[in-house]
């Protein structure tokens, strides 16, 4: 029998590489806050947390979710010594709905404007894609992050 979701149930995180559109984050911790996900943020971002854009849409979700930033992805990756890292990326060819995630992984989603360096795409353990009809470009990262997250917490019977 699966119990109800709580905000500790799951290890499963998300992370930001360098975020650049406040709305966008602020959505963001919302969603992690709803589903009791930290959410890991890798600096620098594109904003301040105390632009009025972000505070408009983060509302006191803000003080709901668990938030740990890094300086960079160098520090990111140290703390990640014992997850996979799963990168979201349009230039991936294995469908997310074809992975099995694991209740310690960290789904990682790249800068709305420039995605991910080439660094990152090395140096992570996996790269997932959400296919969609090939004469568009990508969705939003904030339905990127919720139909990717929805996928691992089903897996793992944390909904």
């Amino acid at each position: 029998m699966t119990q109800p979701h709580s905000k500790n149930s799951t290890l499963i995180k998300v992370a930001l590489y360098e975020p650049d559109i406040p709305q966008n984050t602020a959505a963001i911790v919302r969603l992690c806050a709803c589903f009791g996900v930290r959410l890991d943020i890798i600096e620098p971002c594109g904003f301040f947390l105390s632009d009025k854009r972000f505070k408009r849409v983060v509302m006191d979700y803000i003080n709901e979710c668990k938030i740990k930033s890094f300086k960079n992805f160098t520090e990111f990756k140290k703390d990640k010594k014992n997850e996979r890292i799963i990168l979201m990326t349009t230039k991936a060819k294995r469908k997310y709905f074809d992975f099995k995630f694991n209740q310690n992984d960290t789904i990682l989603f790249g800068r709305e404007s420039a995605g991910v360096p080439q660094l990152v795409h090395k140096s992570v353990d996996y790269k997932l894609i959400i296919p969609i009809q090939k004469k568009d470009r990508s969705l939003n990262i904030v339905s990127s992050v919720a139909i990717t997250l929805a996928e691992a917490l089903k897996q793992n019977q944390c909904l």
